[in-house]
Protein backbone atom coordinates (compact mmCIF):
# COMPACT_ATOMS: atom_id res chain seq x y z
CA UNK A 1 0.00 0.00 0.00
CA UNK A 2 1.55 3.83 -1.04
CA UNK A 3 1.09 5.87 2.05
CA UNK A 4 1.82 9.62 2.20
CA UNK A 5 2.08 10.80 5.62
CA UNK A 6 1.81 14.55 5.51
CA UNK A 7 2.52 15.53 9.20
CA UNK A 8 4.32 14.24 11.64
CA UNK A 9 5.78 16.25 14.96
CA UNK A 10 7.05 15.13 18.59
CA UNK A 11 6.36 17.40 21.38
CA UNK A 12 9.36 17.19 24.25
CA UNK A 13 9.86 18.68 28.01
CA UNK A 14 13.03 20.23 28.32
CA UNK A 15 14.27 19.18 31.45
CA UNK A 16 14.39 22.01 33.81
CA UNK A 17 18.44 22.28 33.77
CA UNK A 18 18.38 22.81 30.00
CA UNK A 19 15.66 25.58 29.76
CA UNK A 20 16.54 28.86 29.01
CA UNK A 21 14.84 32.08 28.53
CA UNK A 22 13.77 34.88 25.58
CA UNK A 23 12.21 37.47 25.16
CA UNK A 24 9.30 38.49 22.68
CA UNK A 25 7.19 42.06 22.70
CA UNK A 26 8.99 42.99 25.75
CA UNK A 27 7.76 39.98 28.04
CA UNK A 28 10.53 37.38 29.21
CA UNK A 29 9.27 33.10 28.93
CA UNK A 30 10.68 30.50 29.75
CA UNK A 31 11.32 27.89 27.27
CA UNK A 32 9.90 24.56 28.70
CA UNK A 33 8.75 22.60 25.39
CA UNK A 34 9.80 21.72 21.93
CA UNK A 35 7.82 20.56 18.83
CA UNK A 36 10.53 18.57 16.36
CA UNK A 37 9.09 17.46 12.86
CA UNK A 38 10.96 15.84 10.58
CA UNK A 39 12.38 16.88 7.04
CA UNK A 40 12.25 15.65 3.89
CA UNK A 41 15.95 15.79 3.95
CA UNK A 42 16.43 13.37 6.88
CA UNK A 43 16.84 16.07 9.32
CA UNK A 44 14.60 18.14 12.18
CA UNK A 45 13.40 21.29 12.90
CA UNK A 46 12.45 22.09 15.98
CA UNK A 47 10.76 25.27 17.94
CA UNK A 48 10.65 25.75 21.42
CA UNK A 49 7.66 27.24 23.47
CA UNK A 50 6.89 28.54 27.03
CA UNK A 51 5.36 30.56 29.62
CA UNK A 52 6.10 33.83 31.15
CA UNK A 53 8.41 33.84 33.27
CA UNK A 54 6.31 36.28 35.52
CA UNK A 55 3.23 34.26 35.51
CA UNK A 56 0.29 33.86 33.99
CA UNK A 57 -0.43 32.05 30.32
CA UNK A 58 1.20 33.28 27.66
CA UNK A 59 0.46 33.63 24.00
CA UNK A 60 1.55 29.82 21.93
CA UNK A 61 4.45 31.86 20.68
CA UNK A 62 7.37 30.13 18.74
CA UNK A 63 10.83 30.73 20.01
CA UNK A 64 14.10 29.79 18.01
CA UNK A 65 16.05 26.82 19.75
CA UNK A 66 19.69 28.02 20.30
CA UNK A 67 22.32 26.24 19.15
CA UNK A 68 23.47 24.30 22.42
CA UNK A 69 24.80 20.50 21.84
CA UNK A 70 22.96 19.43 25.16
CA UNK A 71 19.55 20.67 22.99
CA UNK A 72 20.96 18.87 19.64
CA UNK A 73 21.50 15.63 22.29
CA UNK A 74 17.78 16.23 23.26
CA UNK A 75 16.34 16.47 19.86
CA UNK A 76 18.21 13.80 18.84
CA UNK A 77 17.08 11.14 21.80
CA UNK A 78 13.61 11.97 21.89
CA UNK A 79 13.78 11.36 17.82
CA UNK A 80 15.05 8.20 18.45
CA UNK A 81 12.82 7.03 21.63
CA UNK A 82 9.86 8.52 19.42
CA UNK A 83 11.41 5.83 16.64
CA UNK A 84 11.48 3.02 19.49
CA UNK A 85 7.31 4.28 20.63
CA UNK A 86 6.55 3.83 16.78
CA UNK A 87 8.19 0.95 15.93
CA UNK A 88 6.24 -0.86 18.66
CA UNK A 89 2.69 0.31 17.81
CA UNK A 90 0.37 -2.51 17.25
CA UNK A 91 -2.15 -0.68 15.52
CA UNK A 92 -5.14 1.86 16.77
CA UNK A 93 -7.08 1.10 19.47
CA UNK A 94 -11.07 2.30 19.16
Amino acid sequence: MDVEVVALALNVVVPEHLRWTDVRRGEEFTLQTLTVRPLPDGGTAAKAYGRPTAGGRGAYTSFPVPDRPELTELVAAAAARAAQLWAGATGSRR
